[in-house]
């Protein structure tokens, strides 16, 4: 199963200027430059054709007449802790389904992963869970809530400190980097998208069922 390729972008906050902190001001008094912090924390996702599931009766069928259960991934709620040497990432997240065929009470189960990506590309972790869903006689959908968490080590979550110098330097009007974007150096670039985490969350499909959803 591939994974969009989602790039952990840095947060900027405020830097002073006049005695007056906004978001993205340039510090002129010390140099030109913008101060920049970064997380550890993981980008939390659902990845391309992941974040919903159709099941059908016959199974071996894919026609809409056949369509039996349809559910989605949404509301995702990330929390994180970084106060440690590990970094705990947790996503709480609802599944909303509905049915075709209303008659009768019914229970469905369906699978989930978690994935913790390193550098866009590197899966450190898998964990898959599962959600139970109630529909009652008559009703057509229903909902549950599901969580999703895992660890981080929080020394691969870092920028080594020469590559924080770099992008943290105070350039000076006239210098010959002062109007260079230190993410264009492949030094830093690389160092930046190799201490960068997501954690992924999506149904465990089958290969029938990614083929369905990315093709439909």
């Amino acid at each position: 199963m591939k994974f969009a390729a989602k790039v952990l972008t840095f947060g900027i906050v405020a830097a002073t200027l006049a005695g007056c902190s906004r978001e993205g001001d340039l510090d002129i008094g010390a140099g030109v430059g913008v101060n920049v912090t970064r997380s550890g924390c993981p980008a939390v996702a659902v990845p391309d054709g992941t974040g919903d599931i159709t099941l059908f009766n016959p199974a071996d069928s894919e026609d809409a007449s056949a369509i039996d259960v349809v559910a989605s991934i949404t509301n995702i709620r990330p929390t994180c802790n970084d106060s440690g040497d590990k970094i705990f990432s947790q996503a709480s997240f609802d599944v909303q389904a509905r049915r075709s065929d209303t008659q009768g009470s019914r229970t469905v189960t369906l699978p989930y992963f978690t994935t913790v990506v390193q550098g866009n590309s590197a899966v450190i972790a898998k964990r898959v869970g599962q959600v139970t869903l109630q529909f009652a006689d008559g009703q057509q959908r229903a909902s549950a809530s599901a969580q999703a968490g895992s660890y981080i080590n929080k020394a691969s979550a870092s920028l080594p400190a020469e590559i924080v110098q770099k992008i943290t330097k105070k350039r000076k009007p006239g210098d010959p980097d002062a109007a260079l974007d230190p993410m264009a150096d492949p030094e830093v670039r690389a160092a930046v998208v190799r201490s960068s985490f997501e954690m992924l969350i999506g149904f465990q499909l089958t290969e029938d069922q990614l083929r369905y959803n990315v093709t439909r």
